[in-house]
């Protein structure tokens, strides 16, 4: 049973992720036995736990890319956009970005995830400063200048601590910059003006 069940659930993990309810259905059982089943798996190392009812084999976390963080990034919280640090080590605007580490904007609340030796964290904002993201292979990501946008909004109330010297200005359009900039208040306008002389 085990080596069938295990077959199974390696079939779902060609998604990056999947539910209880996947498993459920997959292996043709009640949700309550998924989760029992699931919370064994996770017990004996054999399933990884990314939030209650979220699940990916060791395998499939093992060889995560990049880009498989980032889906799990906005997966785990819905909505949001991954952005800041990550966003911008993402566009090579910056060099300084720690491995395992997600950074994401979202609406519903400010939450930290740790799943074995990865982070995924996740900060809450007003509405009116939730956008101007793209979907690219599957992922929401902030546009680079977004994501600095983002970073210099936190930091200039005194939110969020990011390496300035490790930014490469050059690769930000100022315009866009700009026209992002005019919703956000005074403190952050002089903090972008004072760090890109925008």
């Amino acid at each position: 049973m085990l080596s069938k069940n295990m077959t199974e659930l390696q079939e779902l993990s060609r998604k990056t992720c999947f539910t209880l309810d996947d498993v459920a259905q997959r292996l043709g059982m009640q949700a309550a036995s998924a989760r029992v089943l699931c919370s064994r798996y996770v017990r004996q190392g054999m399933l990884v736990r990314l939030k209650n009812g979220f699940y990916t084999t060791v395998w499939k976390w093992e060889n995560l890319s990049r880009n498989d963080y980032f889906k799990i990034a906005n997966i785990l919280q819905v909505p949001s956009y991954v952005s800041l640090m990550t966003a911008l080590a993402y566009y090579e605007v910056t060099t300084q970005a720690q491995n395992n580490y997600q950074e994401s904007i979202c609406l519903k609340r400010s939450i930290v995830y740790n799943v074995r030796e990865a982070v995924f964290n996740y900060v809450k904002v007003q509405n009116r400063y939730y956008g101007d993201f793209v979907k690219t292979d599957d992922i929401f990501i902030a546009t680079k200048e977004k994501a600095f946008i983002d970073a210099a909004y936190l930091y200039s109330f005194g939110k969020y601590k990011f390496d300035i010297e490790s930014l490469d200005m050059n690769k930000l359009d100022s315009r866009k910059l700009r026209s992002l900039l005019k919703i956000y208040p005074k403190k952050t306008k002089e903090t972008v003006n004072r760090l890109c002389g925008i």
